[in-house]
């Protein structure tokens, strides 16, 4: 079957409202194999089969169309993370294991996506990841609550944020293939597992000791007496 002329994509993708998809589609394979910067928007109207022009319609510039791709991957993360929270019932644990390795799953799975979630570069040039982006971190930082403690006040969002470090770094870890032979009895996931216990467990051992911790008394003044 011959391809239609680029033109007529254009005029059916933009009739039916295909054309933004298309791009975003396209979007997110040059982010995987080039990085986020690593492409023009013409480039991604090449790849999507229309007319170097039709992007505009619906985005000023690449940073544009970025942006789009990293809010639809944080809104798809954030799913993902609260899905795998909520398929484990009561066990607490299992639940927390499953976000773990959905998280690594979506990295694996989606890597244009992960990658325009996270670009680096300056804050005018960076995308803003708005809600999805609080929403999945929120599902994290939840997660951790129910894990470690209940108290607000114990510094448990700090200890979210670890615990998101520890994992994007191993997601940019696995991207780079260093989890692979001679080491291939050491998995992503084990490793993730692994970490975030220790990390809990450091929390929970520096909070009991925190609260354990005697408080220090002030000794009255001694009273001077005179002769």
């Amino acid at each position: 079957m011959s391809r239609p002329a680029s033109g007529v994509l254009e005029r059916r993708g933009y009739h039916h409202g295909n054309l933004r998809e298309a791009l975003v589609a396209a979007g997110r394979d040059l982010i995987a194999e080039r990085g986020p910067a690593g492409f023009t928007l013409v480039e991604a109207a090449r790849r999507a089969g229309v007319s170097p022009a039709a992007p505009y319609r619906h985005f000023k510039d690449r940073d544009a169309l970025v942006a789009e791709i990293s809010r639809r991957g944080f809104e798809e993360f954030a799913g993902r993370l609260a899905k795998a929270w909520g398929s484990a019932g009561a066990d607490r644990h299992a639940a927390f294991a499953r976000m773990g390795e959905a998280y690594l799953a979506f990295a694996r799975d989606e890597p244009g996506s992960y990658a325009a979630m996270f670009t680096p570069g300056p804050a005018a040039a960076a995308p803003d990841p708005g809600p999805a982006a609080d929403s999945a971190f929120a599902a994290l930082e939840s997660a951790v609550t129910r894990i470690a403690g209940q108290d607000p006040n114990d510094g448990l969002r700090g200890l979210a944020f670890q615990v998101w470090a520890l994992s994007h770094g191993i997601a940019t870890l696995t991207a780079a293939g260093y989890f692979r032979p001679p080491d291939s009895r050491i998995t992503p996931e084990d490793v993730l597992r692994a970490g975030v216990a220790a990390l809990i467990a450091g929390a929970q051992s520096a909070r009991t000791q925190a609260r354990a911790k005697p408080a220090l008394r002030r000794k009255p003044p001694r009273r001077r007496t005179t002769s």
